[in-house]
């Protein structure tokens, strides 16, 4: 039996303890936990009851839902909370409902679960560093405190970073972080001696950092009030930094990457990891062992001054591999068996299947890092069990080599394509650079219209026009083939025809006049986005893949003449389509019509 546990939110196989009534699941070890009711928590900070486990052995989510620390000793646990694990310190679940602070003399501050509601781009303490835990909060005064600030903020604090003691300002007052150069509405701690006020959360800032948007380590710097006598841009965020505050920069001299402290080491961009005082990068190199997946070059050609691998082996296929620079392969339709995109020379292949790689793709290293991603990736072609795999950079289903995140419960993955996007981009739909960025709250695309999930990357203008461009749409083919066409169609971005011209020539329905379309202009083709390249660009064609809907595996094929319709939805399955080949079957079905595959057989 498997799946996941009730109390701890781990996943679990084997044995469990299990109510078949209430589909509730416990670990071994959970279930022998010593737990009780704990009586009249106030439903204003929680609405489920609450046990209290006096010994939790680290079985239970490792952070208070209160204070945001680390759990440790007697916990309040809610049982009801599977999607969001709740758990509190003893002393965060006893707090008073009611305190009166010297930060707000007039009125009492009352505890609340989490902050109130700012407005959308508030740029409050609290909203900067996104907190989620309990507040004591005054709505008379718009005044938050969190519970760091209330119960961890000593009276002194030293530490190695700085040759000074900081002192507690204990009071209501606004001032600018010299460390991270944002605002503050109360309780800074301050250095006599340097003049410094600065936010208790960046006393500890660390002094090096490695963040993947950058090659190199970058160091936090701080100088006191100088002369800035050129425009430095943030290179995460693209607007100016004031060097007279805290910052981090790059310490190679040939390097002028520079970063606001909230940009380097926001959640979405920076894992967490410190670098040691003289860490070198290139400490971490393994000399001996290859840095790619070729795991041996059989034989070797010169071309002009470089020696090139002209035959191979390949840790992804059993065969040799030839080195290809010219020519076509037999069947036009070949594709990459790394990126899955249409073979071109320069490129490996196998004279005893039908295994192609690009040269570029057969070179790519193990391991690397990607400003998508905080966490270091590692390739692999390796797909789920169901014979695909999805980005999570462009949401597109693929099949091939994928570079994936094995960081603790992290999954993240991304196909080929998109791993060789940067976090800068110059697309021709716009005339300005775009740069990668993560807070997309209330953003759509401006190609697609669609508006955009938090957990999305994307691409903003970096002169602050109102465009964006999800990465489904910014990695898009710029142009397409159409079979009654001999000229490549042309992806185009708008379209001053008469309205009565909006329309597909291949699947003859109406195209939406401010959307993306493929263009043929000497032949005046004009195509929808899907029709010109498919509902499955990036599925090798005569692959198998299994979905649940269906019995049988499924074959990925091209269909151009005489197609059958789609089981589902009648329609005509031009292009990519899924064919069961199984001989009471024999049907064909659109992508995104599999979902309804059951029905069709009732």
């Amino acid at each position: 039996m498997s799946g996941i546990c009730d109390l701890c939110g781990k996943k679990f196989g084997g044995f469990v303890y299990n109510c078949s009534d209430c589909s509730f699941d416990l670990h071994i070890n959970c279930a022998l936990l010593q737990s009780s009711i704990a009586a009249n928590f106030p439903n204003s900070l929680h609405p489920h009851p609450l046990f209290f486990i006096q010994n939790h052995n680290n079985e239970i989510e490792p952070h208070c839902s209160g204070c945001q620390k680390p759990i440790s000793g007697p916990i309040y646990h809610c049982s009801d909370c599977t999607y969001t694990i709740f758990n509190l310190h003893k002393e965060c679940a006893e707090l008073p409902l009611e305190i009166n602070h010297p930060y707000d003399r007039k009125h009492p501050l009352t505890l609340l679960p989490q902050p109130p509601t700012h407005p959308q781009k508030c740029s409050c303490y609290l909203c900067r560093i996104q907190w989620k835990g309990f507040v004591y909060s005054c709505s008379l005064c718009n005044f938050d405190l969190s519970l760091d600030d209330f119960l961890f903020s000593p009276p002194t604090i030293t530490v190695a970073s700085h040759e000074h003691p900081w002192m507690l300002v204990s009071r209501k007052m606004s001032f600018v972080c010299d460390f991270c150069g944002t605002d503050g509405d109360h309780s800074p701690y301050h250095c006599d001696t340097c003049v410094l006020f600065v936010h208790k959360n960046c006393i500890s800032l660390p002094r090096h950092i490695m963040i993947t948007r950058h090659s190199h380590t970058i160091s936090l710097s701080y100088s006191l009030r100088q002369i800035q006598v050129e425009d430095w841009m943030c290179k995460i965020c693209y607007t100016e930094v004031d060097i007279n505050y805290g910052h981090y920069c790059c310490p190679a001299s040939c390097c002028r990457y520079i970063a606001h402290v909230r940009c380097a080491t926001d959640k979405a961009i920076w894992d967490g990891r410190i670098m040691l005082e003289g860490y070198d990068e290139r400490s971490e190199e393994v000399v001996d062992e290859p840095w790619n997946l070729i795991t041996d070059v059989v034989e070797q050609i010169r071309i002009g001054e470089l020696m090139v691998a002209s035959e191979i082996k390949h840790s992804y296929h059993d065969h040799n591999l030839r080195l290809t620079f010219s020519g076509k392969t037999k069947d036009d339709d070949s594709q990459c068996d790394g990126c899955i995109r249409p073979i071109s020379t320069p490129f490996y292949s196998c004279e005893q299947c039908k295994f192609f790689l690009h040269k570029d793709c057969a070179e790519l290293p193990k391991e690397m890092p990607h400003p998508f991603h905080k966490h270091l990736l590692t390739l692999s072609n390796s797909d789920d069990e169901y014979g695909y795999s999805q980005c999570d950079a462009c949401g597109c289903v693929y099949q091939g080599f994928r570079y994936r995140c094995y960081e603790g419960d992290c999954s993240f993955q991304i196909d080929i394509q998109c791993m060789l996007l940067s976090d800068t981009l110059k697309h021709p739909s716009h005339e300005h650079s775009l740069f990668l960025f993560h807070d997309k709250e209330g953003t759509s695309c401006s190609a697609c219209f669609r508006e955009l999930p938090s957990w999305d990357v994307a691409y903003r203008c970096m002169r602050r026009c109102d465009f964006s461009l999800d990465v489904g749409c910014a990695t898009l083919p710029l142009t397409a083939w159409y079979k009654y066409d001999r000229h490549p169609l042309i992806l185009t971005y708008s379209d001053d025809s008469e309205p009565s011209q909006f329309y597909c020539d291949l699947c003859e329905k109406e195209r939406e006049p401010n959307d993306w379309f493929y263009y043929c202009a000497d032949c005046d083709n004009s195509l929808h986005l899907n029709c010109a390249i498919g509902d499955l660009p990036y599925m090798k064609l005569g692959n198998k893949l299994k979905d649940y809907s269906h019995e049988h595996l499924l074959t990925v094929v091209k269909n151009i003449w005489n197609c059958p319709p789609c089981i589902v939805c009648g329609e005509v399955c031009n292009g990519q389509a899924l064919e069961c080949k199984e001989s009471e079957c024999n049907f064909t079905v659109h992508w995104y019509c599999l979902w309804n595959l059951p029905e069709a057989f009732e």
